[in-house]
């Protein structure tokens, strides 16, 4: 069955059924969206958490640069007490201290929002900073696994 329409002057024919999609055709396109979102969604979020890890890791760095800046100066690392904020604030009576030696004079948070851990000194090495990972606890996996300064200096030697 056809109508005619009457639309500026012209007569148009239209069918029935032919103005949009039935309701079989929309259940298959949201059906394919969403095991499309099934594969790609769970490794989109592992890239995100591995740049979590790797963002972790550029900040320890930066920091154990801004600790070896404050040693040129006050001729020691700051101790457990005095932590990384003796980076941005004057610890005590420390007149050789030059600082803040990081940018905005802010210790920085690791990337899941947690406060980095400094223990000075430590067996085998000066000082250690530690990320406790996603779930911001000692120990874990994957990105909840801990990371450490100490991986670092052991990987370059």
């Amino acid at each position: 069955m056809t109508r005619m329409l009457q639309r500026h002057g012209k007569a148009t024919r239209r069918r029935d059924g032919e103005a949009g999609f039935t309701l079989v055709e929309i259940l298959v396109v949201i059906t394919i969206i969403g095991l499309i979102m099934a594969i790609v969604g769970p490794r989109v979020l592992n890239y995100l958490g591995e740049s979590k890890v790797k963002a972790a890791r550029i900040q320890i760095e930066s920091l154990g640069s801004a600790l070896d800046l404050y040693y040129l100066d006050m001729g020691r690392y700051p101790n457990s007490s005095d932590g990384l904020a003796a980076l941005v604030q004057r610890p005590g009576n420390a007149e050789e201290w030059n600082g803040p030696y990081l940018k905005g004079g802010l210790v920085p948070s690791d990337p899941w929002g947690h406060a980095y851990l400094y223990r000075s000194p430590v067996e085998h090495a000066p000082y250690e900073i530690v990320s406790y990972g996603s779930d911001g606890q000692e120990g874990g996996a994957g990105t909840a696994a801990d990371i450490s300064s100490l991986q670092f200096s052991v990987a370059r030697h």
